[in-house]
């Protein structure tokens, strides 16, 4: 078989939820099926590290589809005179997008609607783009895999689209996100935070993943406490980021918190080494952070909606993401009531266990099989 795939969000260095629900799904699709040709198709020169085995073919296409307009000169022009060329079989793309033009067989990924539910947060022709193209997508794909339950019920509810064709195609956990030695810890805690502990929220920094009122709830904590852990939060600034830098710079507190930026091969580490991984987002399609920090053998505190709760499953302190005394009292029970953080560590490794990459990559594969 030959499989054609949109990868033009494996970008060294770069990477988030997108990226490496494509790296990790397409490394085991590869390596587990030699016999079959990957053709991964780039949008600008891509790393050699990408390129998992002798059967995959790596093309750059232009143009890089990095803007609404370049978005549909890509996949609509550009994509399908290069899948018949090389006379795909099927068509994988897994951040949501594909091509309207082409009458290849496509499976889809779908991560989220978060452009219907949160319009403002996305600029004028992101959102016209979106709004326009996202439902024909939906339609348009033979098969959509999606990321959550919440998700698909997203897609059935406000798209119209029939959950027939919806298969439940959830994240697992990068295998470096693992419990470390505390010899380790202490390593981690020096070389980052002067050996303090710290709360820890990781992933982009824009308003939908609520880093405003995780910072408001830490200072709420520290005014009741007299502890000096910190809060440590590692991801690059993403947009509309004015309010959160304004806090960061003007915190009573802001000696007690670090901003790392974009972190990579050092995150599991420092996941592994954090009281506790506060995630309290507003609308997430699954949130990997919670998982990966519940495979860390890290205690979490995470939001009571969108898909967070399906993920966490009761291995989690669930919080409403808008109470910030109700996030602050949950960092107070990690903190101070061991019984406590041991039960959601304990809980958290079990729930963490009932994810699997392996599991994902076959169910996408398969399904791509049956759409020959």
């Amino acid at each position: 078989m030959r499989i054609a795939v949109n990868t033009r969000f494996l970008l060294a260095g770069k990477m988030e939820g997108i990226g490496w629900y494509t790296y990790e799904v397409m490394k085991r699709m590869v390596e587990q099926h030699p016999d079959d040709e990957f053709i991964f198709i780039f949008d600008r020169q891509y790393d050699k590290r990408f390129i998992f085995g002798r059967n995959v073919t790596p093309v750059v296409l232009s143009p890089p589809a990095r803007h609404p307009f370049l978005w549909y000169i890509w996949f609509e022009w550009s994509l399908p005179h290069l899948l018949k060329k090389y006379k795909a079989d099927v068509f994988f793309s897994p951040d949501g997008y594909c091509s309207l033009r082409s009458d290849l067989a496509t499976l889809m990924t779908m991560h989220d609607l978060s452009y219907l539910h949160y319009p403002g947060q996305v600029s004028f022709w992101v959102r016209k783009y979106y709004q326009y193209f996202v439902p024909r997508f939906l339609r348009r794909a033979q098969l959509i895999a999606t990321v959550s339950n919440f998700v698909k019920e997203d897609i059935v509810k406000n798209l119209g689209i029939s959950g027939e064709k919806i298969l439940l195609a959830q994240n697992g956990g990068r295998e470096e996100f693992k419990p470390i030695s505390s010899e380790r810890q202490t390593q981690i805690k020096n070389k980052y935070t002067q050996g303090r502990e710290y709360f820890l929220y990781y992933g982009a920094i824009h308003p939908r993943k609520n880093v405003l009122n995780t910072i408001l709830a830490f200072e709420k904590f520290k005014e009741i406490s007299d502890s000096d852990i910190c809060l440590v939060l590692a991801g690059r600034l993403a947009w509309h980021t004015n309010e959160i830098e304004d806090k960061l710079k003007h915190s009573v507190y802001k000696s007690d918190i670090i901003h790392l930026g974009y972190m990579d091969k050092a995150l599991s580490e420092l996941v592994a080494s954090a009281k506790a991984v506060v995630y309290i987002s507003y609308f997430e399609g699954f949130g990997l952070p919670v998982l990966e920090s519940m495979a860390s053998g890290v205690p979490v505190i995470t939001s009571d909606i969108s898909s967070l709760p399906e993920v966490a499953g009761d291995a989690a302190l669930l919080v409403s993401p808008d109470n910030i005394f109700e996030i602050a009292d949950a960092m107070s029970q990690l903190y101070y009531n061991k019984s406590i953080a041991v039960d959601m560590i304990r809980k958290g490794l079990m729930r963490a266990g009932e994810f699997s990459w392996d599991q994902t990559a076959s169910l996408i594969y398969h399904s791509l099989r049956s759409l020959r």
